[in-house]
């Protein structure tokens, strides 16, 4: 039931939003440009309600005592690591939008793929916590980090294309280093799981790490 309400009110916003903001408008050839208003209050609302998943997920010991904690340590840190996930996203997602004036059709659908992937964050660290860092479960939490990773680059991609003649979006999307980098360890990282899951978790750690400081490339524009 809380779901279904902060559900509600979460599009509530999204839809007041859509009439706060003029969301396409028309060049004299009659070309039409979709603004990024409503992408980014929906991004933020599907955000907001994964975050809310995750933390309905969290149940109570049934114990008042520590080893009631103690079980449910694996399950506490997974939603720790989720969170830390999924806020890495909406940080830098947030940057991006920053210097963006105008998305394509392209461009809503490449942010619906990212948004597909952060969706599974909830199930795919369940799993993962729920069967004590197994091996497959380790692969397919790396195989979703992977998916989300290169839906954030397509994502990029996408808006570069729109944005052809600014500069200034070329010099922050055209060398993307960290997105690269971030891919390349993702994929190194689900073969290993089958080997010792530590490692792979320690290959994601690194890539969070890399990641939780916004792309400074963005800042840097963004104060010219």
């Amino acid at each position: 039931m809380l779901c279904g309400w902060c559900s509600v009110n979460i599009f509530k916003f999204i839809y007041l939003e859509n009439f706060k903001n003029k969301q396409i408008s028309y060049n004299g050839s009659g070309e039409s440009k979709f603004y990024k208003g409503r992408l980014e209050a929906f991004s933020d609302g599907v955000i907001a309600i994964i975050i809310t998943i995750m933390v309905l997920e969290l149940k109570t010991p049934h114990s008042a005592d520590w080893e009631g904690l103690v079980h449910l340590a694996p399950i506490f840190g997974c939603y720790v690591l989720r969170f830390i996930f999924v806020g890495i996203y909406w940080n830098n997602h947030h940057h991006m939008l920053q210097i963006v004036e105008r998305i394509s059709g392209g461009a809503l659908w490449a942010n619906l793929h990212l948004l597909f992937w952060l969706s599974l964050v909830p199930f795919a660290t369940s799993w993962m916590g729920e069967n004590q860092f197994q091996s497959l479960p380790v692969a397919l939490y790396g195989f979703v980090l992977l998916g989300a990773g290169m839906a954030y680059f397509v994502l990029a991609r996408s808006l570069l294309r729109v944005h052809a003649s600014d500069l200034r979006l070329a010099k922050v999307f055209r060398k993307d280093f960290k997105g690269i980098v971030s891919v390349a360890i993702y994929a190194v990282g689900i073969p290993l799981a089958f080997v010792n899951p530590k490692i792979s978790l320690g290959l994601y750690a690194v890539v969070a790490v890399i990641w939780l400081v916004p792309d400074r490339r963005v800042e840097n524009v963004i104060r010219g």
